[in-house]
């Protein structure tokens, strides 16, 4: 195993990025699903000038971007999408994508169970195959339910990796498991040998470390099941508006150069833009929490 990052959180220039985490002990990055603000060879040489690799990439699923949705033209487009992060991560010589399949913060269907299922085992299977043609892995994930109605735990999301190839796997997140699951390592042993990433936020969804989570518990677990990937950092620190705020400077005051899509992502996940200082300090608090775990 070892120690990864999300970039999506902060707007900022991934060099500004690479450096903080190399600082940290940080390996690898699983870089925002975004193709059209990377040129892959730009971001190829930065990658190595800071010796960070790409570990993956994890699908922004916003806005129209629906693998179940009733508009076969909305599939089709978001089954393009996917195929350019896949594309992306290849060319980053990157291993995996996190796949969330349905718009986050959708939370009604519309249509039926089976409609919906077979749109998606259909969307899926058309871009697993162009994951096979590029060498890159599919993880499907699944999210609280506050985020998606889709599925929830790792049996759901399985369902779907087991309807679409035995080849396709899913990755999971502690802050969902420990809202979803009944049990947070049987998740994880369920998963087993399908279990291709692995994102960690504490239960709070601030970074590993500054909650309730057991991680000691939680990596023995991973190593017990054989997985040997990345330990993805996904911190999405919720804002404090009121004068019980813990961290008063976390929120950045200053103009940020950031589409209005990724903003309202950021924000819908309960968040907003972040300084850097508390942007760092989440990043250091993760490695100093994991590391040594992983080590062990």
């Amino acid at each position: 195993m070892h120690l990864s990052t999300h970039n999506w959180m902060r707007a900022e220039p991934l060099d500004v990025t690479l450096r903080r985490i190399k600082k940290f002990g940080y390996e690898s990055i699983e870089i925002s699903g975004e193709p059209t603000q990377y040129d892959t060879k730009e971001t190829r040489a930065l990658l190595k000038e800071h010796g960070i690799r790409c570990w993956g990439g994890v699908t922004l699923t916003l806005g129209e971007r629906n693998l179940a949705a009733k508009d076969e033209g909305q599939r089709a487009r978001t089954v393009d999408y996917v195929k350019s992060v896949l594309t992306m991560v290849s060319e980053l010589e990157g291993e995996v994508i996190t796949l969330v399949p349905a718009t986050v913060g959708k939370v009604q269907p519309d249509a039926t169970e089976e409609e919906e299922w077979g749109w998606l085992v259909d969307a899926t299977k058309e871009c697993f195959a162009h994951s096979q043609k590029v060498g890159v892995k599919i993880a499907i994930e699944p999210l609280n339910r506050f985020e998606t109605y889709i599925f929830n735990r790792a049996a759901q999301a399985l369902a779907l990796a087991d309807a679409v190839h035995p080849d396709c796997g899913v990755c999971l997140d502690a802050y969902h498991l420990n809202m979803e699951e009944s049990n947070i390592y049987d998740a994880i042993r369920l998963a087993g040998k399908r279990l291709f990433d692995f994102h960690v936020a504490d239960n709070n969804r601030f970074a590993a470390g500054l909650g309730h989570l057991n991680w000691p518990k939680i990596v023995e677990t991973l190593k017990e099941v054989g997985y040997d990937g990345a330990l993805t950092n996904e911190f999405v620190a919720p804002v404090d508006r009121t004068p019980a705020a813990i961290y008063p400077d976390m929120v950045e005051r200053n103009p940020v150069d950031i589409s209005p899509e990724q903003l309202k992502f950021i924000q819908d996940h309960g968040s907003s833009l972040l300084t850097e200082q508390f942007y760092s300090d989440q990043m250091r608090i993760t490695a100093e929490t994991l590391l040594p775990l992983i080590k062990q």
